[in-house]
């Protein structure tokens, strides 16, 4: 008799037989003899469930079938049932939130672990996340500009703004993408950013620490040129033909360099020199044009005459932010807007509080706004006259 014929007897060709298997309910054909044989061998099965599987009366593949595998909790979400019906947004929202939790814990993790380096890690992720979305932003203003035909004068002051400050950015951005191109310099790249983070690293990567920090060094490199400016003018009004302007403008210069802060109507009243010579940004010699270039920032590393053009256009843009600030009012900025409108307009403002800022600010404007284009000259040195003595601006 054949190997399993008295356990598991076979029904005629033409039966039909029902497997016995727990929940199963189909009928079918019994199958060869060997699958019995294969059956009773059970206890070498990998599965423990195959191993202590009921036997079935007949032969088949229900006992044979190995179990399906579990699936773990966390991806036991409706959206990754992969079928033909699959929501593509469900699912990728369902991995998202995923990421975010796992990105979550990373992060509680490094806090706890490693505070020092959450401190730059966070740094680095609010950095970036800050810096696409003033990039979208920046596209925004761009598409707008181009679809309403206006130019870069016509925009309200913090779109303005906002594009200066970015392609400053850009500009400061370009020479860390050019180190990144080789292979693997990108290494090279994180090492230096973490060593010299004030040269190569733009604001939106400084912590509130070292923006301070670095804010006030920036000021005082600038701040290293102001009395040659002051040499300078002084040298200037000695030789000034006209008796009252030049008593006017020695009265100043006495006034600044003894420690006293300016008035505007002092200012606006020798506006005529700045226009034509001898104190016109065409007039002035090489070593002013220098010396007011690093007051906005500026390389003096170029022939006099890009100097003069790229000083000139970076006065005409700050005018035209000023004129835009004054239609929106100093009192609708932010302290933050506030501390930086000041900064960049030659005042040191991080020791200042915000009502200060706003007093000189709307002192600035006072003027700025009364000036014409070709006496863009007494704005720069109106960085220097205005803010010298003002407060704490020492410090």
């Amino acid at each position: 008799m054949p190997i399993g014929s008295s356990l598991c007897p076979q029904p005629a060709p033409d039966s039909h037989a029902v497997c016995l298997c727990p929940g199963a309910s189909h009928s079918h054909q019994p199958f060869p003899l060997w699958t019995q044989s294969l059956y009773d061998s059970r206890a070498h099965w990998p599965f423990p469930s195959m191993r202590t599987a009921p036997r079935c009366q007949l032969s088949c593949t229900c006992c044979l079938r190995p179990p399906a595998p579990t699936v773990p909790g966390w991806l036991w979400h409706p959206a990754c049932c992969l079928s033909s019906k699959t929501n593509p947004k469900a699912l990728l929202a369902a991995v998202m939130s995923q990421f975010k939790y796992a990105n979550g814990k990373y992060e509680s993790f490094l806090e706890r672990t490693f505070p020092r380096f959450y401190l730059l890690y966070s740094t680095f992720m609010k950095g970036f996340r800050t810096l696409f979305s003033e990039a979208k932003e920046i596209r925004r203003i761009k598409l707008n500009m181009s679809l309403q035909k206006i130019d870069f004068h016509q925009l309200p002051y913090r779109e303005m703004e906002r594009l200066r400050q970015f392609r400053r950015d850009l500009i400061k951005a370009i020479p860390i993408g050019l180190l990144s191109i080789p292979p693997f310099a990108n290494y090279l790249v994180f090492v230096l950013m973490y060593l010299f983070p004030r040269q190569l690293l733009i604001r939106h990567f400084w912590t509130p620490k070292q923006q301070s920090e670095f804010l006030n060094i920036y000021h005082g490199m600038r701040r290293e040129v102001y009395p040659d400016i002051m040499d300078s003018l002084e040298q200037v009004t000695r030789f000034l033909a006209d008796q009252k302007l030049r008593n006017q403008m020695q009265e100043l210069c006495i006034k600044v360099q003894g420690g006293s802060h300016p008035e505007v109507a002092k200012l606006l009243a020798v506006r005529s020199l700045f226009s034509g010579h001898p104190l016109s940004l065409q007039r002035l010699r090489i070593c002013q044009v220098k010396a007011l270039s690093r007051v906005l920032f500026l390389t003096p590393h170029l022939p006099s005459l890009f100097l003069r053009y790229r000083l000139q256009s970076h006065l005409v843009e700050l005018q035209h932010l000023d004129r835009a600030l004054l239609k929106l009012g100093v009192s609708d900025l932010s302290e933050e807007e506030v501390k930086m409108a000041c900064y960049v307009r030659g005042l040191n403002s991080t020791h200042l509080s915000p009502s200060e800022c706003q007093k000189w600010l709307k002192q600035w404007l006072q003027l700025s706004c009364e000036l014409k284009d070709s006496e863009v000259s007494l704005l720069a040195h109106s960085m220097v006259l205005l803010s010298t003595n003002y407060l704490g601006a020492k410090e």
